[in-house]
């Protein structure tokens, strides 16, 4: 995993850059449907047939986008297909997240419940979160049972783990050791 974080790390700052002269949002959703049709398998079979050109894998890859690209969004998938770099872009979406986060200050937060939380209780552990993390989260909820209770909190590279599954596997090593 960190090779294909270190290939990304160039191609999301270099898109990040662009991103910025103009509607960082705007680039964020354009980035997340780039990595979808770069990851679909259709995508990674034609990019990696020797009998179809990167100029005939740049504008399949143009015609699958929703949203309308420019000169800039073209000149980065022509590098990406040149340089046989496609199959890394959906770490470069997520590099490109976590760099217009960083920019806000802000940061994805993946909240692993053993419960279904309501919105209050979101709100509640959101908001004392923001206050641990100290910066705002964009938070996306998951159910897993086998937590069997409390939460688990990834932020970045960060987590807080206070789901019972952890906690019994604490105990079971301070009564094995």
């Amino acid at each position: 995993m960190a090779e294909l974080a270190t290939i990304a790390r160039p191609y999301a700052e270099a898109l990040f850059r662009v991103a910025q002269s103009g509607d960082v949002n705007a680039w964020s959703e354009l980035v997340r449907e780039l990595a979808a049709v770069a990851q679909h398998p259709d995508m990674q079979a034609l990019a990696d047939n020797p009998n179809v050109t990167h100029e005939q894998v740049v504008e399949v890859i143009l015609a699958a986008l929703k949203s309308p690209g420019n000169d800039m969004l073209r000149n980065f998938i022509v590098a990406m297909v040149e340089n046989d770099r496609l199959s890394v872009m959906p770490e470069v979406a997520q590099q490109f997240e976590e760099l217009k986060n960083a920019s806000a200050g802000s940061a994805d937060a993946l909240i692993t419940s053993a419960f279904a939380l309501d919105d209050a209780q979101l709100r509640e552990l959101v908001a004392a979160l923001e206050h641990k993390f100290g910066r705002k989260l964009h938070a996306s909820v998951t159910v897993d049972p086998s937590l069997l209770g409390g939460v688990r909190v990834v932020v970045g590279d960060e987590v807080l783990d206070a789901s019972v599954r952890a906690r019994l596997a604490n105990m079971q090593t301070a009564l094995t050791v």
